[in-house]
């Protein structure tokens, strides 16, 4: 029986050694928590002296009732956790990762009061100490506030934790508030007040015990990274407010106290406001980036440069404030319908700008409320005063008239009317087309006065050059008589000479036969005298034939010379010297058949006139030619 008994506390202490947890937590009551864990405690029962059972509602006890213990067990070692009366469950850590957060759903405690959707912040050790948020009054819900970026001991029979991303407002954007919870929106706003406190939302406590309101918020979040509880605000992301350079932005505030017009009594045409309040602010923004609420707030751009609008169906400028003006169809006084195109210039000043949108609300309605009837009527009106033709050639006058007229129409609207063109006009086909012949007409006119003028230039022309050619064949005339002249001097000369040289050859040949005859004479002296005598008496005898035949040669030649001189100088007394060389021009050209007048006919400046010369010039021709012939036929002869 020893060795049995003996072998049975073996038995028991193996299994003791083996089961020692078991054994401690069964008969002792010993838990032991993991460094990683937290313990989870459910009351199975109470022994003595406790309430057995939980309030009304209440599903986490704090008091040492039986069910889910608010009080958790942190990692160690614990006794008198008695396996028959509670049961531990080991859960991890409540770990929260970068950039996220834990949104907390707790699922005990006291109701949110009505009207109200989330559960307000207690001391509770970011909802590690469940007891401490119980008993502090946390209420069941939704709760405002939130655990960040670490690891908490949560217990998660009272709590749910909910994971999500931070908020990231990008560059360039900003983000839009929207408020779930909070109080109601006073009457007669669309957002809520103005508050400040709250950390851009990340504090909705402090927002609600400020007295924020639920619904959209005026203020805004610039580019950044928040933690936003999403069950209490949500963020919308637009793009910031750009004003471009060349514009200002007209801000028109939809929220904000009702303010005091700063236009005084003239302008009544809206209310403009200081900055903050609602309405048209006074202050235009300048070129740049704004952080604006699209829903609180609204700007419109107004350009302060020098604005082009174009009446004209195939041209648009690229800040299409013109794209629904269309070319102007007017009617003429005379019944035609005829088309143009109109530029205007207009320009805002940046001063001006808020009483522009004040008045019309935005510059499409400048545009179409103003602009648009004004110069489209204008130029109707006009166009009804006169024909097309006048219109046509009085532009430039018109476009004056249009601009100042324009002008003074846009100074009551606070707009600089700066230039006014018109482009095309297009007058009807039927209109054009006669329009376009009579011009044809009246430059063929001018072409064939122009080619009159040039034909009269050019007779003259040849006239001058026949003159200038004939006046090279008159000097040649001239040059001839005048030689002529000299060549009939030197005729008379060398006959002359050639009488006086005959004369004395003879008389040399005469005196040397003589003396031959006197030499072979006394030669022959033995001859008879009968044969001397009569060689002498025939010496003699032909002497003198040649000494008179030469005498009657050389006075033959003079007598000649001297008639001819004496005939020119009876000519040049008789038809004066100037009419006796033309004379002696002219029958030098007829001797060398030069053709005085041109074969083409000269017609003068006078028509009668003209065709006379005309006819006596080529009777002259006619004449010189029959004359030349006979002279030629003469020569051949």
């Amino acid at each position: 029986m020893t060795s049995v008994f003996a072998y049975c506390w073996v038995f028991l202490l193996v299994l003791s050694i083996l089961f020692y947890k078991f054994v401690l937590r069964v008969f002792f009551g010993m838990v032991i928590v993991p460094e990683d864990k937290i313990g989870l405690v459910t009351k199975k029962f109470v022994l003595f002296g406790a309430d057995k059972s939980l309030p009304d509602g209440r599903i986490i006890a704090t008091k040492g009732e039986a069910g889910f213990q608010a009080q958790t067990l942190a990692p160690g070692l614990y006794w008198m956790k008695w396996i028959w009366q509670y049961s531990i469950d080991m859960t991890p850590f409540t770990i929260i990762p970068e950039g996220k957060i834990g949104l907390v759903l707790s699922k005990d405690g006291k109701e949110i009061p009505t009207g109200r959707i989330l559960a307000r912040k207690v001391d509770s050790d970011n909802f590690q100490d469940a007891t401490a948020f119980l008993n502090n009054g946390g209420q069941k819900g939704r709760q405002t506030a939130f655990i960040t970026t670490g690891s908490y001991r949560i217990n998660t029979f009272l709590f749910e934790i909910v994971i999500v991303d931070q908020i990231k407002i990008f560059e360039n954007m900003v983000g839009i508030a929207t408020a779930l919870d909070g109080e109601p929106i006073p009457i007669g706003q669309i957002a809520g007040k103005f508050v400040d406190g709250h950390n851009n939302f990340q504090d909705f406590d402090a927002f609600l015990g400020q007295g924020g309101n639920r619904g959209l918020q005026p203020q805004v979040m610039l580019a950044g990274s928040y933690y936003i509880n999403s069950w209490a605000v949500q963020i919308e992301q637009i793009p910031m407010t750009d004003v471009p350079i060349g514009y200002v932005g007209v801000v028109i505030s939809y929220i904000g106290e009702d303010g005091q017009d700063l236009t005084g009594e003239h302008f009544k045409h809206g209310n403009i406001v200081s900055k903050g309040q609602r309405g048209v602010w006074m202050e235009p923004l300048g070129p740049g980036k704004y952080a604006l609420n699209k829903y609180t707030t609204k700007l419109e751009p107004v350009p302060t440069t020098n604005l082009v609008l174009n009446w004209a169906d195939a041209r648009s400028e690229s800040h299409n404030l013109d794209h629904n003006l269309s070319t102007i169809t007017v009617r003429s006084k005379d019944g035609f319908p005829f088309n143009l195109d109109v530029s205007q210039i207009i320009h805002v000043p940046a001063n001006e700008a808020p009483k522009v949108i004040a008045r019309f609300g935005s510059m499409t309605n400048l545009v179409s409320q103003v602009l648009e009837p004004t110069i489209g009527n204008y130029f109707r009106n006009s166009a009804q005063e006169s024909d097309v033709i006048s219109f046509l050639s009085t532009r430039k006058e018109r476009q004056e008239s249009a601009k100042n007229h324009i002008k003074v129409v846009l100074d009551e609207y606070n707009v600089n009317a700066v230039d006014t063109l018109i482009g095309d006009i297009v007058p009807p086909d039927s209109l054009m087309k006669t329009l376009t012949d009579r011009k044809i007409a009246e430059e063929e006119q001018k072409t064939y006065q122009t080619q009159k003028m040039a034909q009269e230039q050019r007779q003259g022309m040849e006239k001058e050059t026949a003159i200038a050619d004939m006046q090279k064949e008159i000097v040649r005339a001239s040059q001839s008589v005048e030689i002529a002249q000299r060549t009939a001097d030197a005729t008379v000369k060398k006959a002359e000479g050639d009488a006086t040289s005959l004369k004395l050859n003879v008389n040399a040949e005469a005196e040397a036969t003589k003396m031959r005859a006197q030499a072979e004479a006394e030669a022959t002296k033995a001859r008879a005298g009968a044969q001397a005598e009569a060689t002498k008496l025939n010496a003699s005898a032909e002497a003198e034939k040649i000494s008179k035949t030469g005498l009657a040669e050389a006075e033959k030649i003079m007598a000649i010379g001297k008639s001819t001189a004496e005939a020119y100088q009876l000519q040049v007394s008789a038809m004066g010297g100037d009419n006796f060389t033309k004379y002696k021009i002219t029958e030098e050209i007829a001797k060398g058949n030069i053709k005085v007048i041109p074969d083409v006919l000269i017609s003068g400046t006078n028509g009668s006139e003209g065709g006379i010369s005309g006819l006596l010039g080529m009777k002259l021709m006619e004449m010189m030619d029959a004359k030349s012939d006979t002279k030629e036929e003469s020569k051949k002869k």
